[in-house]
């Protein structure tokens, strides 16, 4: 067999995302904690605040409790599960529609990541659950992924953007 062969048959370990980030849980706020009038931080409330994988701010507030950083992946968990963005906007606090997932830069490239969480959406979807669909904590951390060196997770990426920007052509 040929070298390109055996480099096809390398396997790389699974791994449970859960060791490779830090992941925050949204809480909701009353709604004499926020406003529509640019008062505070952005107030990430539910799937209808991501728009094209970008995140729409309509919503501040001045008491954040849970707050999701600039490059948190955003995933939402209740009510419409699997929507998942960027966020490119820095603090915002997120309600409880809203898991952020934080990687651990120096083990998972977050656009590696990003592309992993969209090709299993459909997998943490399959996991809601109730009559108001959401996914626990544990069903994102106990999630297993492939994990091959940060180099070729880079690679990958890359790999994935450039084919995503050519099909959104």
């Amino acid at each position: 067999m040929g070298e390109a062969a055996e480099k096809g048959k390398e396997r790389w370990p699974q791994v449970r995302l859960g060791d490779l980030i830090t992941l925050l849980s949204g809480r909701d706020l009353t709604p004499d904690q926020y406003n529509d009038i640019d008062l505070g931080i952005p107030y990430i409330t539910g799937a209808t605040n991501i728009v094209d994988n970008s995140v729409l701010i309509n919503r501040w507030t001045q008491n954040p409790v849970v707050i999701s950083n600039l490059n948190d992946i955003l995933l939402t968990c209740k009510g419409t599960v699997g929507e998942i963005a960027v966020n490119t906007i820095g603090p915002c606090h997120i309600a409880r529609q809203f898991m952020a997932i934080r990687p651990d830069t120096k083990k998972i490239d977050k656009n590696y990541l990003k592309n992993l969480l969209t090709y299993n959406a459909p997998i943490l979807v399959s996991k809601a659950k109730s009559m108001i669909p959401g996914i626990t904590r544990d069903d994102v951390l106990s999630l297993k992924i492939p994990f091959p060196p940060l180099p070729e997770q880079q690679r990958i990426a890359a790999v994935l953007d450039q084919v995503s920007s050519l099909i959104a052509l």
